[in-house]
C-alpha cells in the first residue's frame, strides 16, 4: 500500500474539492481505486503506486481550478480525469487563463470549459472563416453565438445572422402546422435558445425588430452579400456542396463566418454529399480559414452524452475494421 500527501493552504479548498457529501472525492476514489482522506491541512491518498500517482495529479489539477475561483462539478472531475489519462494535466493552467467571452442575460460569464473549446474560440478570434467540427454537446453553436454577441456589443459588426439548412430528420415539413416560417422555426430553435440566453428575450426581440439580428433558413441567404456581419451556419453537415459554396460566397467586407457541424449526424438523403465534408477538404490550406475539431472530451453536457458518443465511435471503428 502506497501513500502520498498533498498539502492544502485553506479549508475552503478542501470543501470545494470534496464537494457536497464528498461526491467529488468518491468519484476520484472509484476512478483510481484509491482511498482519499482529509486530515487538517493535508489530503492523504492511499492505494496502488501508479493509481495513487494519477489520483494525486487529478487532485492537483482540480486544486489549480479551485485556486482560480472555479467550482468543481461532475464535468470538472471528468475532464481532469481525461487530461490525466492523456498526460495533458499540466495544460489545465492554460485553460483557466481563458478570458470571459461575454456575460449572459442572467449575469453568468461565458468562457471555454475545455482546451478544445479554447482553441475554437481563439480560432474564431483570429480568423475570418472558422469550421467547428464535433459531436453534440461540445458547445460549437453556443460559443459561436457568444463570440457573435461579443463582436456585436463591441461594435465590431453591425448585425448577427444565424442560419441552418431546414433538412428533415425523420419528419416531414409538410405535416407540421402553420405557414412556412412556422414550419421552419423548430429547425432554428437551438439558435433562438442561445440568443435568448445571451441577450434575454426582450433584448433579442428588439434587436430582431431593428434588423440587427436575423435568424433564417439557409435558402434565404441566396443572392445576398453580407457586409459588417457575424454569420453562423449551424448543422452544416446537412448542406449540399452547392449550398455550402453559396453560403461561403455570401461573405462581405468586415464580416466573419463560423460554420458548425457534426459529420457523424448527416440527415441528407442517401447518395447526397455533405457540403461540410467537402468544404473542409477543399479549404484546409487557405489562409484566414481555420478548421477546429472537437471530440468527446469537449462535451459539456451530461456525462452520459460523452459515453454515448464514445460508444458510437467505437462501434463505427469496429465496423470499418471488419469491412476494410
Amino acid at each position: 500500500m502506497h501513500e502520498q500527501t498533498i498539502d492544502i493552504d485553506r479549508m475552503e479548498q478542501v470543501v470545494n474539492l470534496f464537494g457536497s457529501f464528498d461526491v467529488n472525492i468518491i468519484a476520484l476514489e472509484k476512478e483510481y481505486n484509491v482511498s482519499i482522506t482529509n486530515h487538517g491541512s493535508e489530503i492523504k491518498v492511499k492505494g496502488d503506486p501508479e493509481n495513487v500517482s494519477r489520483a494525486v495529479r487529478a487532485i492537483q489539477g482540480l486544486l489549480v481550478l479551485i485556486n482560480k475561483g472555479e467550482t468543481i462539478n461532475d464535468h470538472s472531475i471528468r475532464y481532469v480525469i481525461s487530461l490525466v489519462k492523456d498526460g495533458e494535466d499540466e495544460k489545465i493552467a492554460n485553460l483557466i487563463d481563458s478570458d470571459c467571452i461575454c456575460i449572459t442575460a442572467k449575469g453568468r460569464p461565458v468562457k471555454p470549459k475545455t482546451l478544445g473549446q479554447k482553441r475554437y474560440v481563439e480560432a474564431i478570434r483570429d480568423n475570418i472563416v472558422v469550421f467547428g467540427i464535433g459531436p453534440a454537446g461540445t458547445g460549437k453553436t453556443y460559443l459561436a453565438v457568444a463570440m457573435a454577441v461579443m463582436a456585436f456589443r463591441q461594435k465590431q459588426v453591425n448585425r448577427i445572422i444565424l442560419t441552418r439548412p431546414a433538412v428533415e430528420a425523420g419528419e416531414k415539413l409538410g405535416f407540421l402546422p402553420g405557414d412556412l416560417q412556422h414550419k421552419i422555426d423548430p429547425y432554428l430553435r437551438p439558435l433562438y435558445d442561445a440568443l435568448y440566453d445571451m441577450l434575454g428575450a426582450d433584448n433579442f426581440l428588439k434587436c430582431q425588430e431593428r434588423g440587427d439580428i436575423e435568424v433564417a433558413p439557409l435558402a434565404y441567404m441566396r443572392g445576398r452579400t453580407l457586409d459588417d456581419s457575424f454569420i453562423i451556419l449551424d448543422e452544416a453537415q446537412n448542406t449540399t456542396p452547392q449550398q455550402m459554396k453559396m453560403f461561403l460566397t455570401r461573405l462581405g467586407f468586415n464580416s466573419k463566418a463560423v460554420v458548425t457541424g457534426d459529420v457523424t449526424q448527416i440527415d441528407l438523403p442517401d447518395g447526397k454529399k455533405s457540403g461540410l465534408k467537402e468544404a473542409i477538404k477543399i479549404l484546409k490550406d487557405i489562409d484566414d480559414i481555420a478548421i477546429v475539431r472537437l471530440n468527446e472530451k469537449d462535451v459539456v453536457r451530461h456525462r452520459l452524452v460523452q459515453q454515448i458518443i464514445k460508444a458510437y465511435e467505437q462501434n463505427e471503428e469496429a465496423w470499418r475494421v471488419k469491412h476494410d
